[in-house]
């Protein structure tokens, strides 16, 4: 495993800042954002390389949370065991760089709690079309395996329930990023996948988030 044991939050709101304001915006079929670089090439790497299992399906999918018992975060747990989550969490739940999320994105974070969910997808994952709408406040969907053919891997994208429009990029380190509304449909069409997809799915989610110990500061909201 790589060495990051120097990289700091300051490291990642760097990361952060400059490649936000690189930014693409699209507003078909609903407003969202894609980056690049969002992440240190190495920290990118290094996430990409921790060992989480993915879920068993048992031909069992369509929604994450039908096997939430074998879901990961970069929880208070995770973080000890793995130091380079910390970093990315502390600045996360910076003023800083929560400022300039709310900013950029038009987002409503103010008085939310960080969730960042470690995903490991394997052959046979799916997800039917969903919109995060309702206590999610903003998604971020950062990609990080790079193995052949996960370039097709990216998220899907609906105009609505019903209709596909598209697929994001899905490089190491990218990522894909909207305010959940009603309008914000997306998912992941049953193709197959070489190995195992990995990403970090970043929330900021209200109080009335109930599963506390999936959040990486569950005393703390941020503050904008």
């Amino acid at each position: 495993m790589l060495d990051n044991s120097s990289v700091t939050a300051a490291d990642i709101i760097a990361t952060f800042r400059a490649s936000i304001e690189q930014r693409q915006t699209f507003a078909e079929p609903y407003q969202h954002f894609l980056v690049d670089n969002l992440l240190p090439a190495s920290v990118a790497r290094e996430l990409n390389e921790l060992p989480f299992s993915a879920p068993t399906l048992d031909g069992v999918s369509g929604r994450r949370e039908l096997h939430n018992d074998q879901r990961s975060y970069f929880d208070t747990q995770a973080m000890a065991l793995f130091p380079i989550m910390r970093p990315i969490a502390d600045a996360l739940q910076s003023p800083e760089l929560t400022k300039l999320i709310a900013t950029a994105f038009d987002a409503p974070i103010d008085d939310t709690y960080l969730r960042l969910e470690y995903a490991v997808d394997t052959d046979g994952f799916w997800l039917e079309p969903h919109t995060d709408l309702g206590v999610k406040k903003f998604t971020c969907l950062i990609y990080l395996s790079d193995l052949p053919g996960h370039d097709e891997l990216g998220t899907d994208i609906y105009a609505d329930k019903d209709t596909h429009f598209g697929c994001s990029p899905f490089k190491q380190g990218s990522a894909m990023i909207f305010v959940p509304s009603d309008k914000t449909w997306h998912g992941f069409e049953k193709r197959p996948i070489n190995g195992l997809r990995k990403s970090v799915i970043l929330n900021y989610v209200t109080r009335d988030w109930r599963a506390r110990e999936q959040l990486s500061f569950p005393d703390a909201t941020v503050r904008v």
